[in-house]
């Protein structure tokens, strides 16, 4: 799980990819770990993406910020998550990612080099 993305090369994992059915929270992980560990380099954190999905999900940014001090694999951030967010927020979340947002993942996937499946 790479978190420095100082080099131009190395980038967050994928948002479609998903971590226990959560879509983005692979690539929110990554670029949390990566802010506060000042390693970011010009990605944001949180950003309109990052923000729409946590306010899908019940969660602020403050706290996931809180949750990966403690919880520093995916396994754990899951655990940590689940909980917190029903079946439905997720829904919700993923939904959006997928209808409302497919473009954005697209041209992330594009920016990324990532070839589409």
């Amino acid at each position: 799980m790479a978190t420095d993305f100082r080099d131009g090369k190395t980038f967050p994992r994928r948002g479609r990819d998903d971590i226990g059915g959560f879509l983005w929270l692979a690539r929110l992980f990554d670029k949390a770990r990566a802010a506060a560990d000042g390693t970011i380099h010009d990605y944001i954190y949180p950003c309109p993406m990052d923000q729409g999905v946590m306010e899908r999900w019940g969660i602020t940014a403050d706290q996931f910020d809180a949750a990966i001090a403690t919880h520093t694999s995916d396994d754990a951030i899951l655990a940590w998550l689940e909980p917190r967010v029903d079946a439905a927020h997720r829904a919700a979340a993923n939904a959006w990612l997928r209808d409302e947002k497919s473009a954005s993942l697209d041209r992330q996937d594009s920016e990324e080099g990532v070839v589409a499946a």
